[in-house]
């Protein structure tokens, strides 16, 4: 039923986009009232909430108190989404790392505004509460516990884990979780468990760079899908590639894809399931972002639609509450024992002390208040964001648009080399992280992801115009 809801509030959404896009509604009109929108289409008002919400977000429409919703007026003509990219569709040798490694080094300086960083501001997490959950839940420690979470990892957490999983509509098995390091060792052991060395995996175009190290590191080859700015893989695409090519594994994000922010509609990640699960091939769910929604309710992950065991779902704490705890988890399907076995043989297990701090904290009954305040700092973050953009970037910028997490991607004009301008801002304090990172065969020359989840920031409006202003000058030559 929740996933139905989705689809519906999705859909309205999309027809009075539609409706701005082809100036049957104009600027200054009042959207129907929410009580004649659920009589004419039969649903619920939380549903048309959701659905004038996300237009909200979007920058298409905007709440008047005790008034409705109205058409939002544009100062000028909204920034068009980034195109989708067009890969070869043949496999790569991947070699990204010297990239991927000067721009991590490049994040740590705190003097320098970390536009290509991969985690939001730090001021935006309870540290101090987590401190004392720490504490409380060392004191409670008995000496058994000690051993007694090797490898698999905190009885209590992954209950807890369980339990949220249980709420969002997916029914893990007890033994399926293991607790890891940080989402990239769940990742890494799922990717293990499933491939051999030489093999194919399917990655998005762009992809998160830190896959491709992955790929990189275990001597894998990658072939790129388009991905579609707003709804994620190009489903026709990947059912082309699967009929001519033997694929091992995809290794997809759903949800808030890095970085193009792109979600795929709850329908689409079905059709993408059963797509996979016709040719046998496990898909590596990364879902990081998957609790920093800007709507109403969580998108369902992929997971949600696995009947065989094929997805194997990874995520962590590390954005969305604890950076620096290295706290995460796989859920990983029929393959739960095989990545337990490689756990046991790389790390062993994962240290037991963060781990209780956060079983401890959301025992507290704080999280979901959190999550709420740190959704809204980044939603408000990110419309910030796309002003400035709109503002001082040169004509021809295209901009996504998400409607969660925290990155934006920007396509530059054709005059403009992202890594040249990545290199002249690092000189002014400035982090991006360039386009070329984010693909196998380094393809996206003139694009470039920014972390705008730094609200309260003062430097961050300041850099952003900047950088503008480097690109319009670098556009005009």
């Amino acid at each position: 039923m929740g996933d139905a809801k989705t689809l519906r509030y999705e859909q309205l959404a999309a027809d009075v986009r539609q409706l701005i896009d082809d100036g049957l509604l104009k600027a200054g009109e009042r959207l129907p009232s929410v009580r004649e929108t659920c009589a004419r289409r039969g649903i619920s008002p939380s549903t048309v909430f959701q659905a004038y919400g996300l237009l909200e977000l979007h920058g298409l429409v905007e709440a008047r108190a005790r008034s409705g919703y109205y058409v939002r007026a544009q100062r000028r003509p909204a920034r068009a989404l980034p195109a989708p990219a067009v890969p070869n569709l043949e496999a790569a040798e991947v070699s990204v790392s010297e990239l991927a490694f000067d721009l991590i080094e490049s994040t740590r300086d705190p003097q320098v505004v970390p536009l290509g960083s991969a985690f939001p501001g730090a001021h935006l997490f309870p540290f101090e509460s987590l401190a004392r959950s720490g504490a409380r839940a060392m004191r409670r420690l008995k000496a058994g516990a000690v051993t007694s979470a090797l490898t698999a990892g905190d009885a209590g957490l992954r209950d807890a884990l369980r339990r949220r999983y249980a709420l969002q509509g997916v029914a893990l098995a007890p033994d399926e979780l293991v607790i890891t390091n940080g989402a990239m060792e769940a990742l890494n052991l799922c990717l293990q468990a499933v491939t051999a060395p030489g093999d194919v995996v399917v990655v998005e175009s762009p992809t998160f760079y830190a896959a491709l190290q992955v790929l990189e590191r275990l001597r894998l080859r990658a072939v790129e899908v388009a991905t579609d700015p707003r709804e994620g893989v190009d489903l026709a695409a990947l059912a082309e590639l699967l009929d001519r090519q033997r694929v091992a594994a995809c290794w997809f994000m759903p949800t808030f894809q890095n970085p193009l922010g792109a979600l795929m509609p709850a329908a689409r990640k079905q059709a993408l399931v059963e797509l996979l699960q016709h040719h046998g091939v496990p898909l590596i769910e990364d879902d990081v972002y998957g609790e920093l929604y800007a709507s109403e309710r969580r998108p369902p992950p992929a997971k949600a639609f696995d009947s065989q065991g094929l997805v194997l779902h990874c995520a962590s704490f590390s954005k969305c509450l604890a950076p620096g705890y290295r706290v995460g988890w796989a859920a990983a399907g029929r393959h739960a024992r095989a990545v337990q076995r490689l756990k046991m043989m790389s790390s062993l297990a994962t240290a037991l002390p963060p781990q209780l701090a956060i079983g401890d904290y959301l025992a507290q009954g704080g999280y979901e208040r959190h999550l709420r305040q740190l959704r809204g700092a980044l939603a408000a973050a990110q419309q910030r964001a796309w002003r400035l953009v709109e503002r001082h970037f040169p004509a021809g910028t295209r901009v996504t648009r998400p409607a969660g997490g925290y990155f934006v991607w920007l396509q530059l004009p054709a005059q403009v080399d992202a890594l040249a301008l990545h290199h002249r801002a690092m000189a002014l304090g400035i982090s991006t992280a360039p386009g070329v990172l984010f693909s196998a065969d380094r393809r996206f020359v003139h694009h470039l992801r920014l972390n705008v989840g730094h609200p309260g920031d003062a430097r961050v409006e300041a850099a952003l115009r900047r950088l503008g202003e480097l690109a319009t000058e670098a556009a005009s030559r």
